[in-house]
């Protein structure tokens, strides 16, 4: 699915397996990244989306892991393994990554495992900016959901593009989750402005306003229980 003409989903439920998180695929003058992994179920799929959509498997840099949970990261190291490429995850997530932690990823609520996976550049801080060809995008810190949540944001087409996976929550115990942080999170990602919304299980949402009304929801909601 073509989000602008550099950026693509290329897994999630109706394009690789329905236990998959959104996989996103970016594209810029040629240097590619994949925005998560998704549950490693259907990996050949998702390559073959890759092709699909005109970029060489060849050209993908880097897996951008917005957190460690199963259905987003559970690929990761076959993923990494198949296109060569490094894997970029927050350091507050990279022990249960590292440790195939199946309570903290929930790999157990999938009936599944989660596969040890090292990466290869552990984000620490608030924000850090990333590069991506002759293009940057910036790692923003968005604990509640799991410790080391993280959004991306890129531009594209003149549109500022926030991939917010798991905006929704949930919040659980098990999952080392924070409720404090994780209102603390959406109030941070309203100030982003994003003109697009790439989420992880509710699609893409355009225009500013649209993307603000998906976030507020959770954070009114949340607040109000």
């Amino acid at each position: 699915m073509k989000v602008t003409k550099e950026i693509f989903q290329v897994g999630g439920d109706r394009f690789s397996s329905p236990e998959d998180a959104a996989v996103y695929l970016l594209c810029f003058a040629g240097h590619a990244a994949l925005i998560d992994a998704g549950c490693g179920y259907a990996q050949k799929r998702i390559l073959s989306n890759i092709e699909r959509c005109g970029v060489p498997l060849s050209a993908v840099e880097a897996i951008l892991l917005t957190h460690c949970h199963f259905d987003h990261a559970g690929g990761a190291q076959s993923l990494k393994k198949a296109l060569g490429c490094s894997l970029v995850a927050h350091e507050l997530d990279s022990p249960y990554l590292e440790n195939g932690d199946d309570e903290v990823t929930a790999a157990a609520w999938y009936g599944s495992a989660m596969m040890p996976v090292t990466p290869d550049r552990k984000l620490q801080g608030p924000r850090q900016t990333l590069s991506l060809g002759p293009r940057t995008l910036e790692a923003i810190h968005i604990p509640g959901h799991s410790p080391g949540s993280t959004a991306y944001l890129a531009e594209s087409e003149g549109l500022r593009v926030l991939f917010g996976q798991d905006v929704h929550g949930p919040i659980h115990p098990s999952l080392r989750s924070n409720l404090r942080d994780y209102w603390n999170s959406l109030e941070l990602l309203l100030t982003l402005e994003a003109d697009v919304l790439c989420e992880g299980h509710y699609g893409v949402y355009r225009g500013k306003k649209a993307v603000a009304d998906f976030i507020a929801g959770f954070l009114t909601g949340g607040r109000s229980r």
